[in-house]
């Protein structure tokens, strides 16, 4: 049964904190726009506040979530238990993007992991907060984050990346721009 709550708990704080992946949802406002569904990983996200998250994202092979947010801010972001017990976390919100050359960049970065190959960190303000049971979600075991994104982004080297960005993150797949298109 669905349960909503009027913040983050520190219960639902404990339960975030022990999923090592987690999704995330964007979509344009177009009807025949493409939904994007990201799965993520490398310990991430962070509870910035009650309301506020946060994760830092790194180089991919897409930049949707950012044009999404960009043209949107609709984002939810989805945690579900793959051991026991079964739960299921949603976390709605209005998204945005934060570059290396915005303000806000030096007073968060510093609560993330140095990942190579980090491109942004998207930020959102949590209005709705809905678990659900999850008992449809099969059991599985954790065995590691996988390095290959990190290894490929220091083969790269951090200006490789960023024509990288520039050559693949400035357009989605469906057209709209994302920051780094202004840059």
């Amino acid at each position: 049964m669905a349960k909503l709550f009027d913040s983050i708990t520190e219960d639902l704080q404990k339960f975030i904190a022990e999923q090592h992946i987690f999704f995330v949802g964007t979509a344009p406002l177009s009807s025949t726009g493409h939904v994007n569904l990201s799965p993520k990983g490398l310990e991430s996200f962070r509870i910035l506040s009650p309301h506020r998250v946060g994760y830092l994202d790194v180089t991919g092979s897409g930049n949707e979530t950012s044009a999404h947010l960009q043209e949107n801010g609709r984002i939810t972001f989805m945690f579900c238990a793959f051991q026991e017990p079964a739960a299921i976390l949603r976390l709605y919100g209005q998204g945005y993007t934060i570059l290396p050359s915005s303000p806000e960049w030096n007073s968060l970065y510093p609560l993330f992991p140095p990942i190579p190959g980090t491109r942004q960190i998207i930020v959102a303000d949590i209005e709705r907060i809905q678990t659900s049971c999850g008992f449809g979600v099969p059991l599985y075991e954790y065995q590691g984050q996988r390095q290959t994104l990190v290894n490929w982004a220091s083969k790269k080297g951090e200006e490789g990346v960023k024509e990288y960005q520039q050559q693949k993150n400035r357009i989605s797949i469906d057209g709209l721009s994302t920051p780094l298109s202004e840059i």
